[in-house]
């Protein structure tokens, strides 16, 4: 099995989540890339360890912590090889953060804000 694949925002989010972290600590700015090549590995070859938010995203969807950091893999656990969305910090508004978020197909997620279906 392969790796999961990086969508051109998730690379955009790790490069402005190295940026910031090398600031202060290089050596954690280096581990984050470590943990985002771990977690591609381990969701190429498990897609469906991730968790389902079915109040952020459609069930495709998974969410997955990267070890050792506070940030969420974003991922479609339908693609085949499985395709990483976003890498965001865990504390970030996840609803509003996700609000654009698009499925591979191009179909917009469909969520609410409060949870309510």
């Amino acid at each position: 099995m392969s790796d999961a694949v990086l969508s051109r925002r998730a690379r955009q989010d790790i490069r402005e989540a190295v940026n910031w972290i090398a600031r202060d600590n290089p050596v954690a700015a280096r581990g984050l890339l470590r943990a985002v090549q771990a977690a591609a590995r381990s969701i190429g070859e498990h897609p469906y360890s991730g968790v389902p938010r079915p109040e952020l995203a459609e069930p495709d969807i998974r969410f997955l912590v990267l070890r050792g950091y506070p940030y969420l893999a974003v991922y479609n656990a339908e693609a085949r090889p499985p395709r990483i969305l976003r890498v965001l910090h865990g504390a970030r508004d996840l609803p509003e953060v996700l609000q654009d978020l698009t499925l591979a197909v191009g179909k917009p997620a469909s969520r609410t804000r409060t949870g309510e279906h």
